[in-house]
């Protein structure tokens, strides 16, 4: 007795149609799942047996052998739960059905027969859509999700007996239903506004230049000067998520298991902040089987690394790749998966150990040798891929103690579109550069170049404040920038100057 259904399984945040066959044989009772099956698929026996029976059908006391096609790719998730089971009881003449082959099957089974959610649906439905296959089975929790994926029935069910019925009947009931574009529209809000923020309105500035041209930034001043909140609500104030860049970061955040239950979509751009005890695997992914790290969980977003010098020499190295590339390459023996990770990088740290260095209001207990040390912990390259270096001085109480003036996020972001959408045409054919943060050499010989009062003013920069000579394409780009959000062509001394206030690091007084 032989049967044979569809389920899906993940290849990064990919997926692909497997073929889930059940053998059984008048032999002494067994039970062995073949076609490279991790330990959850592997566990899911004792799931299966437990949930036939319990709802109600007979599990043949036989030998039973399931193999999952293609045999060569490895295979985990308790996603096969549901196909197993179904294909178990179609083997046994127990579902007479012919739209076997019409459905992909999904889902975790309870003991009781009840389906539970699963990881990755998004990207699923989006491979069965591809796939030119009719529909997908699978929990309730998930079926927002798949629907997302427009143009694929979607049938929702709750336990075993639902989808046998649903198999049995001769015609099919109505799909679930979807509006992805309302969707899409009703999740654009953020909880958090730069409104908030009071007072700050040179770190403020820097962090809107650092938008509009999607330059990285990092923040240097004392504790409980507002670094953290600004970095923030540094997403507010960023372009709003196509839907396609949403769909791609929804199917990130469902492969690692992150999406919150019954969310159809991630359409706000993602905020992630790792502590800074975090592993090298953990911010770029890894495993046995390679799951996305930190940085394709801020794919399309915001990476805020908060205390930078904590954190471990080889984690910081480790980002150069994603902070070039816009994503990383994992290899394991047997299989090696990329993953998108094109991020803003936004960086907090304090200008010393003690973190009091040049606060007028507390006195620095540490020593010249020690803050050397201490500044010398971010190392060069990874500096070398950071546009704008801000100092963010303890706020004022004049400014705590009177009422929110800022300007809300939604203006900013305004001003923030105008300039995107100059760089998206000045770039425009150019693969890969979308805005001035993501310009070459190349680019910014060609697009940055400032008039003689602007090329005067650089060179004193660079003589007579002891900037280094990285500072000068990064000054160039963050100057192109701030042209671009007044709607300048040409690059003026005055964007120059303010170009150069946000390269402190730079300075000699750092080095």
């Amino acid at each position: 007795m032989l049967s044979k259904v569809l389920s899906c399984a993940l290849l990064g945040i990919d997926a692909y149609v497997v073929e889930v066959e059940t053998d059984i044989d008048r032999q002494l009772p067994s039970f062995s799942t073949v076609g490279l099956a991790e330990g959850a698929v592997r566990e899911s026996k004792d799931r299966v047996m437990a949930a036939v029976k319990n709802a109600g059908y007979a599990f043949p006391h036989k030998k039973i052998t399931v193999n999952l096609a293609p045999a060569d790719i490895r295979k985990g998730g308790t996603a096969f739960d549901l196909p197993i089971a179904i294909s178990i009881l179609a083997a046994t003449g127990q579902i007479k059905s012919d739209h076997l082959s019409e459905y992909v099957l999904l889902g975790e089974l309870s003991l009781d027969s009840s389906l539970r959610p699963v990881h990755g649906v998004l990207s699923m439905a989006v491979a069965v859509r591809d796939a030119g296959i009719r529909g997908m089975i699978l929990p309730k929790g998930n079926v927002k999700e798949a629907a997302m994926a427009q143009g694929l029935a979607v049938y929702p069910v709750s336990s075993l007996k639902e989808v046998v019925d649903l198999l049995c009947e001769d015609t099919a009931p109505d799909p679930f239903r979807l509006d992805a574009d309302g969707v899409f529209t009703q999740s654009l809000d953020y909880s958090i506004d730069f409104s908030d923020v009071r007072g700050q309105e040179h770190a403020k500035r820097a962090l809107e230049v650092a938008a509009a041209g999607g330059h990285n930034i990092i923040m240097i001043g004392p504790p409980g000067s507002g670094k953290t909140m600004l970095a923030r609500r540094l997403p507010t104030i960023l372009p709003h998520l196509t839907l396609e860049e949403a769909l791609v970061t929804t199917k990130i955040h469902s492969v690692a298991g992150l999406l919150p239950p019954n969310t159809a979509l991630i359409a706000t751009r993602p905020f992630r902040s790792p502590h800074h005890t975090i592993s090298d695997a953990g911010l770029i992914g890894g495993g046995n089987v390679p799951r996305p790290g930190e940085v394709s969980l801020a794919h399309n977003g915001v990476l805020f690394l908060d205390e930078l010098p904590e954190f471990k020499r080889s984690v910081l190295e480790v980002l150069r790749q994603p902070l070039e590339d816009g994503v990383v390459t994992i290899a394991r023996a047997g299989i090696s998966l990329t993953y998108p990770a094109s991020f803003m990088l936004a960086a907090a740290m304090n200008p010393c150990p003690c973190g009091y260095y040049s606060d007028p209001h507390h006195e620095c207990t540490c020593t010249p040798p020690q803050i050397q040390r201490y500044m010398s912990k971010v190392s060069g390259p990874l500096l070398d891929r950071i546009d704008i270096h801000i100092e963010v001085p303890a706020v004022k109480y004049e400014d705590l103690s009177g009422k929110p003036t800022g300007e809300p996020s939604a203006t900013i972001r305004e001003r923030v579109n105008r300039a995107r959408k100059i760089q998206l045409e000045r770039f425009k054919g150019k693969k890969g550069i979308f805005c001035n943060g993501h310009m070459e050499p190349k680019q910014i010989r060609q697009v940055c170049q400032p008039d003689r009062k602007g090329s005067e003013l650089l060179r004193l920069a660079i003589t007579k404040l002891g900037l280094s000579a990285r500072a000068y394409d990064r000054i160039l780009k963050v100057a192109r920038t701030i042209a671009d959000l007044e709607g300048a062509e040409e690059i003026k001394p005055e964007h120059i100057s303010e170009a150069i206030q946000y390269r402190s690091l730079d300075r000699e007084l750092w080095t």
